[in-house]
């Protein structure tokens, strides 16, 4: 949830402009580059020294005299090239923050890629071995690395395919001519077009005929990235960053889904989500207290809609502030006692945490903070001060020696499963970081702080009655009802300075902490950050710093926020992730964060922030989530479906909760100043949700098999069309059609009043999931047609054999007492493959799992595998195939379904077999 009320006073008009300046090289025509000296080539690469090679231009910063080039081949198809200070003093990633890749090494005369370089001026080139294709070129421009700017040019082939460069809300497939992607985390309300907003991956993919690569380049600091094409240099690629070093990474491919995987290989593996992560979750900004939470979770259940997760947003806290229940509206025994209905139901609950600590007495939060010297501190010791919900607030330091050991703390007694909330998964927001209502240079908080936090609503007993409910929730009350305690004292004022905080010097140089000297609030490079009022404003105006933390505060490990900036967030997803496994060491966390960097993935999930109730943005929904689970290797990925701000309709909400119903992380969720969108609210909606639920649950152990493989090789569980289909040039700009999992074609109707979809269908044999029928794609699109509000066409792709449940259920622990329909849709060549993962969905450790592997040919379905996971006697109920007569691709496109299935009733306990037999 983001800054909503005061965001639009500085930002709407500058967010609205998609077309950004385009910053003009020629100050930087007079640096000189640099020369390469003393190289050492090695069978696995090469070092070797960089000299200015000439007069310094100094046109951003300092130029830097001596540099250093380390190239690695550290497997067969994966280059390093790392470009830094010769004296390691230039601030770089730590590895505490992003752990690097293992690199075992590799023969260069084995690599699936080539580094080749020219001396003086220096540039090099990085290429295929096996085509010498050229994948990356820097002779475009000459190298410029500067104290607070570095730039580096690759040439491009002409109009590109480009997937990536960070989160944003512009096409999947970028656009190639004045282009620029910022990269610097914003609490961006409404994810404006043509803007930065929450996350951080600069990893791009490119796509070509002749085969599909990656770059990424590890670096946080803020940066544009501009794509263009002029007759003057033509098609490149130019990075624009105002620190760090140049530390790429190059994977080969050649598949795209090789460069997935290979890119997983350097960010780490997404990490394994509980099965019941999977369900169907709510959510609402706005709830007045916990009747009106009972009351949704008693509204789903009567209206035959499953409900696996409720969760509140920062309403269930005392005046915002985080680690604090409302006392009122909120009270422990009643929040306690709705967590309890919830368990006793199979179903889970979540809370939303910022970062943030109010800078009170209450809750002791904030000074058990400053006992354990946890905050951001200006430079005279004081607690760094800025303005969220509660008001006033401090910061954690991330980088704190004693912050784990307090947010470990603060979960342990604020979510006790004894006497506190005790949630089952987590929600963190916030963490850009936001600090929305004090603009830089935000040196008088107090007065930012007026207005929050907003005024409650109003107190109230329980309603209407709420069958189930104990007596707390019901009108008539509970004997013996205990008053809340007043709140009066709760809202003191702290000291304004205490003697224990200390801020240490930075530690000695050569620790690549950053250099020192630097402007850390005005840099001369001006970035596109759209939190600033104007472009222009991100150089002498501060506006870096605008809207969240100031840049020249220096963490307690030395480094300065100005290049740590875009970790924030993903620090705190590392913090709470590690706290959440104390909580429940045996089980897998589930976080939802908001703020993401590279490699986030491999501890959290992600939903794609405060987008609006707009059909724009039920588009948008769908190629971010192809973005997150595809490239950025994030797949728990979701949007707040139906919208979260302005109001959405019945057509929109019910064609939306048709679509998210096949995206990993399922949620409604919405503003308090809009009406309510809990699905049950119109009939298309509801209609639209106890489909689609019911689909997505019979669906949901594919999924689950689906991120299993993900989180074993990176293989990713949501795929544009290209990936599957790499040699067909017209699958390369789609993006409101996806693979959900390798056999699943979503294909949404995407346009308001609108009841035809049109569908691409590449040349290959697809079925009707509805129906079975089968479908001849030629590589064109068709037209699917009488698509009413709670309708979706779905195709499941030919050759890939897809494990159902044979019957939905309300919860997903019902869900896994059903047993399996195995369907089975013929490909070209008469025979399908298709696997799936069992393990108890929710343990860290698994102490017995199942890996079944299905094959079909010439009538005969063959079980074989692992059979390790055994715990619910689960068994084969029915197999179903498609196509059973069809031979390779003979027919029409409107051929008729050929579908046989054979009842049987055989455990997964071990390898068998089914002869079908035709009817």
């Amino acid at each position: 949830m983001a800054g909503r009320l005061l965001f639009m006073a500085v930002a709407v008009s500058a967010a609205a402009v998609t077309r950004r300046d385009y910053a003009s090289d020629d100050p930087l025509t007079a640096c000189p580059g640099y020369t390469a000296s003393n190289v050492v080539t090695t069978a696995s690469g090469l070092t070797a020294d960089l000299t200015l090679a000439g007069d310094a231009c100094n046109v951003y910063g300092t130029d830097l005299q001596d540099l250093t080039l380390e190239v690695s081949y550290e497997t067969e198809t994966r280059l390093h090239v790392k470009i830094q200070d010769a004296d390691n003093n230039v601030y770089q990633v730590p590895e505490s923050v992003f752990p690097r890749p293992s690199a075992p090494g590799s023969d260069s005369a084995q690599s699936a890629l080539k580094f080749n370089y020219t001396e003086s001026p220096f540039s090099f080139a990085v290429s295929r071995s096996d085509s010498g294709e050229v994948l990356f070129d820097t002779s475009a421009a000459s190298l410029v690395f500067e104290s607070q700017y570095l730039r580096l040019r690759t040439k491009l082939p002409e109009s590109p395919s480009l997937y990536g460069l960070g989160e944003h809300s512009d096409p999947f497939m970028l656009n190639t001519t004045d282009y620029i992607r910022t990269f610097w985390s914003q609490d961006a309300y409404a994810v404006p077009e043509g803007a930065n907003l929450y996350g951080n991956h600069p990893v791009y993919y490119e796509h070509r005929a002749s085969g599909t690569h990656g770059v990424f380049l590890l670096n946080s600091n803020g940066m544009d990235v501009m794509i263009n094409s002029t007759d003057a240099s033509g098609q490149y690629l130019e990075y624009n960053a105002l620190g760090g070093v140049l530390d790429l990474y190059f994977v080969a491919g050649p598949a795209p889904v090789q460069v997935a995987q290979q890119y997983a290989e350097v960010v780490g593996l997404p990490a394994m989500m509980p099965y019941w992560g999977f369900g169907f979750h709510n959510c609402r900004y706005g709830y007045q207290d916990v009747f009106d939470v009972a009351e949704v979770v008693y509204n789903y259940s009567q209206a035959d809609i499953p409900l696996e997760t409720m969760w509140t947003d920062i309403d269930y806290m005392y005046r915002r502030r985080v680690f604090s229940l409302d006392p009122e509206r909120f009270p422990l025994h009643k929040m306690r006692e709705l967590v309890d209905y919830l368990h006793a139901h199979d179903q889970h609950y979540v809370v939303m945490v910022d970062p943030a600590v109010a800078y009170q007495d209450f809750p002791s939060s904030f000074q058990r903070g400053v006992e354990d010297n946890i905050f951001l501190l200006r430079a005279n010791g004081s607690v760094w001060k800025g303005v969220v919900w509660p008001g006033v607030t401090a910061f954690p330091d991330w980088f704190s020696p004693n912050v784990s050991d307090y947010w470990n703390n603060e979960f342990s007694l604020f979510f006790s499963p004894d006497d506190g909330i005790d949630i089952d998964a987590l929600w963190i927001d916030m963490n850009e970081p936001s600090n929305f209502p004090c603009y830089f240079p935000c040196d008088n908080p107090d007065a930012s702080a007026v207005g929050y936090p907003p005024d409650p609503p109003p107190v109230r007993s329980p309603p209407r009655s709420l069958p189930g409910f104990s007596c707390d929730f019901q009108p008539e009350g509970c004997a013996n009802t205990t008053e809340a305690r007043s709140l009066e004292m709760r809202d003191g004022i702290p000291h304004t300075s205490y003697d224990n905080l200390v801020l240490l010097p930075r530690q000695s140089e050569g620790q690549q902490l950053g250099l020192a000297d630097r402007d850390l609030l005005f840099p001369k490079y001006a970035i596109h950050n759209k939190a600033a009022n104007e472009d222009s404003w991100n150089a002498a105006e501060g506006g870096i710093s605008n809207k969240t933390v100031n840049t020249d505060v220096i963490h307690q490990n030395g480094m300065a926020m100005y290049d740590t900036h875009n970790l924030y967030g993903s620090m705190m997803s590392v913090a709470s992730h590690e706290a959440m496994l104390q909580r429940r060491p045996s089980l897998r966390p589930m976080i939802i964060t908001r703020s993401t960097f590279a490699g986030a993935g491999t501890k959290v999930g992600h939903w794609l922030g405060d987008n609006e109730s707009t059909w724009h943005h039920y588009r948008l929904a769908i190629r971010s989530m192809i973005a997150f689970a595809a490239v950025y290797q994030v797949p728990m990925v979701g949007a707040d479906t139906c919208g979260f701000g302005a109001n959405t309709t019945e057509q929109l909400c019910a064609r939306w909760a048709a679509a998210a119903a096949f995206s990993p992380f399922f949620r409604v969720h919405n503003n308090l100043d809009t009406i309510p969108q809990e699905l049950y609210r119109w009939p298309a909606t509801a209609a639209a949700a106890r489909r689609f639920i019911a689909l997505r649950y019979r669906l949901l152990d594919y999924m689950y098999t689906a991120l299993r493989a993900q989180a074993r090789d990176g293989t990713p569980m949501v795929n544009p069309l290209f990936y599957l289909y790499p040699d067909d040039a017209a699958t390369n700009a789609l993006d409101l059609q996806y693979f959900l999992g390798p056999a699943l074609l979503v294909a949404p109707v995407t346009e308001e009043n609108s009841t035809t979809a049109r569908v691409y269908l590449p040349d290959d044999v697809f079925y009707d999931f509805y129906t079975g029928a089968r479908v001849l794609g030629a590589g064109e699109t068709v037209e699917v047609n009488d698509q009413g509000w709670t309708d979706l066409p779905l195709f499941l792709r030919g050759g890939v054999i897809v494990p159902l449940r044979a019957e939905s259920a309300a919860t997903t622990t019902l869900l896994r007492q059903q047993p399996f329909e195995i369907l089975v849709p013929v490909g070209r060549d008469g025979t399908a493959e298709g696997a799936l993962y069992l393990d108890d969905g929710v343990s860290l450790s698994q102490e017995a799992t199942s890996d079944v592997r299905f094959r079909y040919a010439d009538g005969v379905l063959t079980v074989d595998g692992t059979f390790g996971y055994v715990a619910e006697e689960l068994r084969i109920s029915k197999v179903t195939v498609w196509g059973a007569g069809a031979s390779g691709g003979n027919g029409t496109a409107e051929a008729a379904k050929d579908v046989v299935t054979v009842e049987v009733d055989r455990p997964l306990t071990g390898p068998f077999t089914v002869e079908v037999v035709r009817a």
